[in-house]
C-alpha cells in the first residue's frame, strides 16, 4: 500500500482525536502538536527541564535503546526520518507568517536547479513513490495468478456479481472507501509481502536479485544494518547510472552548497563540459565546426534544458510530497491526527459512491463528451472566467491544491520528521542522531513470519528462496576460466604517478592553507581541518556540544538552553557538560547569537564537489568534513562553521529548537 512506502508503517488509532488541541500555541501545525501533552509517551516525551538538556545517549549503540524514543514509533522508523531528512533539507530560511498549509518546510517558489538537488530529488522520488508504485503492481500480479486461489476467487466472484449487476463503479468507490476508513481492511485484501520476493511478471516467488532476502521494502532483497538503508543504496545506485543529463548529479556536482573560497572549483574540469566537449570532438570528426560563435543555438538550448531539468525536479517533488501526504493521511503518525483527514477522504469518496448507484454508463458518456468539448472549445469563457478569479479571489489558484485543501495539515516525511525533532526539544530531550555501521551488513535471511505470509508457495519454497546459496556448491557445470592477469603497464603507472602528484599537490595546499590561516587569510583559515581520517569520530558530538571550527580556529559550538531564548556561540575553550557562556573565558567566544535570530541556515561542502573528487580519487584514508552557514537577522551577521563532523545533528537541533518558521530551499 501506499503508506507503507511514503513513510513507517503504523496502525491507524480510531480513538485518537480528530482534531488538535486548541491549548498549545504556535506559527505552525508542527509547532503546536508538538507541545501537546500525549497519553503515551517514549523516552524523548517525558518532559524534563528547559534549562538542564537530557541526554538520551548521542553516543550509545542503537542497543542501547529498549523503549521507543516517540511513543507509537519504532526507534528504526524513527531513524530512517531523521536520515533521509538529512539527505533531503540543507537549505532553510526562516519567513515571517505560516503558509496557507500551516505547516512549514514548504519549497520556496525561488527555488533554483542544481543537479545535486535532481539527485536528491530521484533518490527522494525512488524511494518513496517508485517502491511504492512497484508493490502495488506486485499486488495485482499476485491477484491475476492464481497462486492464492481463495483471495483471487474472492475478487473475482465480487467483480463477477458487480459486472451482473451494472454496479461496477460503486463496487470500485466502495472498496476506496472501506480501505480508507477502516485501515485493517487493507491487510486482509492486500496481504503484505517482501517485495524482492515476488515475482511482477508471475506474481509467484522468486529469487531474490541479491542472492539472499535481507530486507523487506527494496527491490534486490540487498542486506542492510539499519532500516531503509537497502532502498537507499539502490536509489544512489540508480541515479549514479543515469547518462549525460545527470552526469553532474551523478558525480555530486554542487554538492550541497560550494563555499566561495574552494581551492580545486577552478582548476579542475567540469564533468559536464566534458560531455560536452565530447560531443564538439564527435561533430569536429565529422567536418562541422562545434563553437560558439558560429552555433548561436548552443546557449539557448543549455538554458532550456537547464530550465526543464528544473520543471522537472520540481513536478517530481510536488509528485512525491503528494505521495507521501496521502501515506500519512491514510496510516497517520501522532501527535499528528489520525482520523480527521480519513474522513476528509472518505468524505469525497462516499457521494461520489453514492451518485454511482443511479448513474448510468449512458449519462457518464454524454457528461464526458460535453466536459471535453467544453475544454477543448471554450477558451475565450474559460480565459474570462479565470480573470475574474484572480480579480476577486487573488489566491483562489493556491487554495484549491491538494496540500491546502483536502491534505491541509498532512504532513511530508520532511514536516512530520521536524515536529518529531521539535517534541524532543519541547521535552529538553534532544532526539540522539541515527546510528551509523561502516561494517558489511550480514548476508543473512531477514526474520519471515511464513504463517502470515499467503504467496501461494510452502514453507520450504519460501525458506529457500529468501536463503542466500552456499558459496561452494557440487555442480556438474564446468568451472568458469580464471579473469586474466592485469599486469602493470605504462598506463597504470603513468596514472599512479598522477594520483600520486596530485595527493602530494593536496597535501602542499593543505600546509600552504594553515601558513596563510596564520598570518589572517580568511578564505585559507576556513578550509583548514577539513580533512581528516576516515573513521576518526568527532567530540564533542552533542546534544549541547559540537566539534566545530570557526576562521580556522578547532573549538566547539555551544547551545546553552539556560537563556531565554537560548543562546548559540562558539568557543575555543572546551568544556563538556558547561553550557553557561560566562564559564568560559572571557577571549575564548569567538561569537554568540540567540537561536530564535537566526534566519537562515545552510549546508556546505567542505572543498567543493570537485575537491571532494580529487581527495576521494588521490587520497583515499581521509574524507571530507562538511560545515554549515549561519546567517543572522541583522545586516552582514554571518557566520561560517567548517570541519563539523556533527553538522547535521547541529542543524537538527536549531531547526527544531525555537519557533522560526522554515521555509526549504
Amino acid at each position: 500500500m501506499a503508506s507503507s512506502a511514503a513513510g513507517p508503517t503504523h496502525t491507524a488509532d480510531l480513538n485518537v482525536e480528530a482534531e488538535i488541541p486548541p491549548s498549545p500555541e504556535g506559527p505552525t501545525d508542527s509547532h503546536i502538536l508538538s507541545q501537546v501533552e500525549q497519553d503515551e509517551k517514549g523516552l524523548s516525551q517525558q518532559a524534563g527541564d528547559a534549562a538542564e538538556i537530557t541526554d538520551l545517549g548521542w553516543t550509545q549503540p542503537s542497543e542501547h535503546f529498549d523503549e521507543a524514543l516517540i511513543a507509537g514509533l519504532s526507534n528504526e522508523d524513527l531513524w530512517m526520518l531523521i536520515r533521509r531528512f538529512n539527505k533531503q533539507v540543507y537549505n532553510v530560511k526562516a519567513v515571517p507568517s505560516a503558509p496557507l498549509q500551516n505547516l512549514d518546510l514548504t519549497r520556496s517558489d525561488d527555488d533554483e536547479f542544481s543537479p545535486d538537488k535532481l539527485r536528491a530529488t530521484l533518490e527522494r522520488f525512488y524511494t518513496t513513490v517508485f517502491i511504492g508504485l512497484t508493490g502495488f503492481v506486485k499486488h495485482i500480479a499476485r491477484l491475476r495468478s492464481w497462486k492464492e486461489p481463495r483471495r483471487t476467487t474472492a475478487f473475482c466472484a465480487v467483480y463477477a456479481l458487480a459486472w451482473l449487476l451494472d454496479s461496477l463503479m460503486p463496487t470500485l468507490l466502495a472498496t476506496v472507501f472501506a480501505l480508507i476508513i477502516y485501515p485493517p481492511c487493507r491487510i486482509i485484501l492486500f496481504p503484505p509481502a517482501p517485495l524482492a520476493l515476488v515475482d511482477k511478471s508471475t506474481g509467484g516467488i522468486q529469487k531474490p536479485k541479491a542472492g539472499v532476502l535481507g530486507s523487506h521494502d527494496s527491490l534486490t532483497g540487498a542486506p542492510e544494518n539499519f532500516k531503509g538503508e537497502a532502498a537507499e543504496n539502490e536509489a544512489s545506485n540508480l541515479v549514479a547510472g543515469i547518462a549525460t543529463v545527470a552526469v553532474g548529479s551523478a558525480v555530486g556536482k554542487n554538492d550541497q552548497a560550494v563555499p566561495e573560497d574552494a581551492p580545486l572549483e577552478a582548476t579542475v574540469p567540469d564533468a559536464m563540459d566534458i560531455v560536452a566537449n565530447s560531443a564538439d570532438a564527435q561533430s569536429a570528426a565529422n567536418g562541422e565546426i562545434p563553437h560558439d560563435a558560429h552555433d548561436k543555438t548552443r546557449q539557448p538550448m543549455k538554458q532550456s534544458v537547464l530550465e526543464a531539468a528544473n520543471m522537472l525536479m520540481q513536478i517530481i517533488n510536488d509528485i512525491t510530497d503528494m505521495y507521501e501526504k496521502f501515506g500519512n493521511a491514510l496510516s497517520g503518525t501522532a501527535p499528528f491526527p489520525r482520523l480527521a483527514p480519513q474522513i476528509r477522504l472518505a468524505s469525497i469518496i462516499a457521494p461520489l459512491c453514492l451518485v454511482s448507484v443511479f448513474l448510468s454508463s449512458y449519462v457518464l458518456i454524454k457528461t464526458t463528451g460535453l466536459v471535453v468539448g467544453f475544454v477543448f472549445f471554450g477558451d475565450p469563457i474559460i480565459w474570462r472566467g479565470v480573470q475574474w478569479l484572480n480579480s476577486k479571489y487573488p489566491h483562489w489558484e493556491k487554495i484549491l491544491k491538494l496540500q491546502n485543501s483536502l491534505l491541509k495539515g498532512v504532513p511530508t516525511n520532511a514536516q512530520l520528521t521536524l515536529t518529531l525533532l521539535r517534541i524532543g526539544e519541547a521535552n529538553a530531550s534532544p532526539l540522539p542522531p541515527p546510528p551509523t555501521s561502516n561494517s558489511k551488513p550480514p548476508s543473512r535471511p531477514a526474520s519471515l513470519h511464513h504463517e502470515e505470509l499467503t504467496l501461494g508457495a510452502t514453507q520450504e519454497e519460501i525458506t529457500e528462496a529468501a536463503t542466500a546459496e552456499p558459496k561452494s556448491v557440487t555442480s556438474h557445470k564446468l568451472p568458469l576460466p580464471a579473469p586474466p592477469i592485469r599486469r602493470n603497464g605504462w598506463s597504470a603507472k603513468l596514472i599512479g604517478l598522477f594520483r600520486g602528484t596530485t595527493a602530494t599537490g593536496v597535501e602542499s595546499k593543505r600546509g600552504v592553507d594553515k601558513v596563510r590561516a596564520m598570518v589572517g587569510s580568511v578564505h585559507a583559515a576556513n578550509r583548514v581541518g577539513v580533512l581528516r581520517p576516515k573513521g576518526k569520530e568527532s567530540a564533542p558530538v552533542g546534544p549541547v556540544e559540537f566539534e566545530a571550527r570557526y576562521k580556522g580556529k578547532r573549538g566547539a559550538v555551544v547551545i546553552d538552553s539556560t537563556k531565554e531564548p537560548p543562546l548559540l556561540y562558539f568557543t575555543t575553550d572546551i568544556k563538556n557538560g558547561d553550557i553557561q557562556s560566562e564559564s568560559r573565558k572571557s577571549d575564548s567566544i569567538l561569537f554568540s547569537i540567540p537561536v530564535s535570530d537566526i534566519r537562515e541556515m545552510k549546508k556546505q561542502g567542505g572543498l567543493g564537489w570537485k575537491g571532494k573528487l580529487v581527495v576521494g580519487w588521490a587520497i583515499g584514508g581521509k574524507e571530507v568534513v562538511d560545515g554549515l552557514l549561519l546567517v543572522g537577522k541583522a545586516p552582514r551577521q554571518s557566520y561560517q562553521l567548517t570541519a563539523m563532523g556533527t553538522r547535521n545533528q547541529l542543524f537538527n537541533r536549531l531547526i527544531a529548537i525555537d519557533g522560526q518558521v522554515w521555509e526549504c530551499f
